[in-house]
């Protein structure tokens, strides 16, 4: 992977001076390399994680198993792209094992949730069945860790 894209990767967008100093690149090599990024889809966006328990604007998330029919001529993907595009949906993926698709999807509360999958989701022609399982407590996400403890345990390295 690109040193570049990996920065921005694991620590978001950084001042392109900053990005420049790590790369060893000038800054207007950087400004044209991300913009070439940018403008080719390989950065589709910029997020930053946040902690829910702090802003006060917790809602609910879950995540759904997705049994469906391919359909032909168009496999999983145009049943897919149909899901992806709901507004509650923050990820849709297909999978290999016991379902087709892995979406994650938020609501402000259960009930709204439960009617997405319910009015929406399970009424899409060709899905066959959905598991819905709810989120807890976030531990770690996107590679960031939301422990904040001094004592932090050492992990073992014997095999």
């Amino acid at each position: 992977m690109d040193p570049l894209l990996q920065i921005l990767k694991e620590r978001g967008r950084l001042p392109t001076a900053e990005l420049a100093k790590l790369t060893g690149k000038s800054e207007s090599e950087v400004e044209k390399a991300v913009r070439r990024f940018e403008s080719d889809r390989v950065i589709l966006g910029y997020q930053a994680i946040l902690d829910s328990d702090k802003t006060g604007h917790g809602g609910v998330r879950a995540v759904i198993e997705v049994k469906i029919t391919p359909e032909r001529d168009g496999g999983f993907d145009r049943i897919a792209a149909r899901v992806a595009r709901y507004p509650e949906v923050v990820s849709c993926q297909l999978m290999s094992g016991g379902y087709d698709l892995l979406i994650v999807v938020e609501g402000s509360d259960l009930k709204r949730v439960a009617g997405f999958v319910a009015e929406k989701l399970s009424t899409i022609q060709g899905v066959i069945s959905t598991a819905t399982h709810f989120q807890l407590k976030t531990y770690k996400e996107a590679g960031v860790l939301f422990l904040q403890d001094d004592k932090a345990e050492r992990l073992s390295i014997s095999p």
